[in-house]
């Protein structure tokens, strides 16, 4: 019971601050009480519609903001009992409020800039860029491959898997093995370029935002993260038909700015490294400030456009903020308070004692990569910001790899893979990517000797 118990909360994450001693709330120890236990419960069935959302087709959001409501209520509820309880539960809740607010600004600044470099048709040019080049099979194999793995540092590895699916299904079609290779490939190269960088990934920005690995520290990642994509690479290609599809003439323009936008996406990306270096303000606060630069730039769009056809679509900033990722912006907010919630009745230090001091840390961090793959690597990493075990640099790198590549094991253990299998139409599927587990697992492996043999 004790070590399903382990496993279960291994599901969960919580947040952590900038400051190490403030990540260890106090907690109630009621682990072993009724209402602690239906709010576990309650957790894991939140957990598990969220796993079967491709299923299903509930927003994954929906189930996790209803269990984070039950379980602050029983939280309340069990806090009449404590001495100072009232206290305690006011100070978890402004704690995770606090942290869930800097990811949520963070976040939001980055996919606004994304909405608009989309709807300024960066990423369709050059997906047309690539279509109309007329390579191979495997030429385009491993160009979306290097390109998924060089473009996720900086837009993030969900968008730059649609991106590159979305050239592999425009030349291939008709090949639907060529399809599903491509993907997995896409998928293992997004997270691995993901995770050297702290823009890359959920994780690394949430190891980066709590202090614990500087923002060049992650570039020791970098050697690692590339064995770990080409391994598997390298065993796949083989398997690639040897053939080259009719090349396409498609044309798409650039919109007027769409140089500009990207300019400024990293200035903004400048700002908030400058901002976290240079004056210890937290990232969040660079990355609102770059915010502005878009608002600016947009005004001005907006001005020189109303000069044009009237047919013409005027450029909307706020557009951009509506088409942001709200369902998993939310879905953050209910994890995070749900965790919160467990975390406050005592759940994260029992797990923390029994994972870290049980197994080691070294262990601890490549079983996490693991389960990583199958309850995705953000609530994984979230888990282990909140329990803080004591680990050095080296160790907080090897646990943000690992947790940040486990994904590609399976399908259903990164956002890149769940998407790529949405937009595949039936070409990529669980299955079909479980089938090069092997090959993916030995790259995975190759990663974590490689760390120790570069950073060890």
């Amino acid at each position: 019971m004790k070590t399903l118990l382990i496993t279960l909360m291994l599901c969960c994450f919580g947040i952590t601050t900038a400051n190490a001693s403030e990540a260890t709330l106090s907690h109630l120890d009621m682990t072993s009480s009724t209402l602690g236990l239906i709010a576990l419960v309650i957790f894991v069935l939140g957990y598990v519609l969220v796993i079967a959302e491709e299923f299903i087709h509930l927003r994954k959001s929906k189930p996790v903001i209803l269990a984070a409501g039950l379980i602050w209520v029983l939280v309340a509820i069990l806090a009449k009992s404590k001495e100072h309880g009232k206290e305690l539960v006011e100070h978890a809740l402004n704690h995770n409020l606090l942290e869930y607010s800097a990811l949520l600004l963070f976040l939001l600044t980055a996919m606004i800039y994304v909405n608009a470099m989309t709807e300024r048709n960066v990423f369709e040019a050059l997906r047309a860029w690539l279509v109309k080049r007329g390579y191979s099979y495997k030429k385009l194999f491993w160009i979306t491959g290097f390109l998924a793995f060089f473009i996720s540092p900086i837009a993030d590895n969900l968008t730059t898997a649609l991106l590159m699916g979305a050239v592999v299904l425009a030349v291939g079609a008709d090949k639907p093995k060529f399809v599903s290779l491509a993907f997995i490939n896409i998928v293992v190269a997004a997270n691995a370029g993901g995770a050297f960088s702290p823009f890359g990934d959920i994780t690394t920005l949430m190891v980066w935002q709590s202090g614990n690995v500087g923002f060049f520290g992650f570039f020791a990642l970098f050697i690692p993260s590339l064995i770990n994509f080409l391994l598997p690479a390298v065993i796949m290609s083989f398997a690639i038909p040897n053939e080259t599809p009719k090349a396409s003439e498609e044309k798409v323009v650039l919109k007027k700015g769409a140089i500009v936008l990207c300019l400024l996406f990293i200035c903004t990306i400048i700002t908030a490294v400058t901002f976290e270096q240079f004056f210890h303000l937290p990232p969040f606060l660079g990355m609102m400030t770059g915010l502005s630069y878009l608002f600016f730039f947009s005004y001005y769009l907006k001005l020189s456009e109303k000069k044009i056809a009237d047919n013409t679509t005027e450029f909307n900033i706020f557009s951009k903020v509506a088409k942001a990722e709200w369902d998993t912006l939310l879905f953050f907010f209910g994890v995070i308070f749900c965790v919160g919630g467990l975390g406050t009745i005592g759940y994260l230090a029992d797990v923390s004692h029994f994972l870290y001091d049980g197994f080691g840390t070294t262990s601890a961090n490549i079983i996490a990569g693991i389960l990583s793959a199958i309850v995705d690597n953000i609530p994984v990493m979230f888990a282990i910001l909140t329990m803080n075990p004591e680990m050095d640099t080296f160790q907080w790198l090897l646990v943000t790899m690992t947790a940040g590549v486990g994904g590609s094991l399976l399908s259903v253990g990164s956002a890149a893979g769940v998407a790529l299998m949405g937009q595949s139409k039936g070409m990529y599927s669980f299955f079909g990517h479980m089938k090069w587990s092997w090959a993916i697992g030995l790259g995975y492996g190759a990663s974590i000797y490689a760390h120790f043999l570069i950073s060890g």
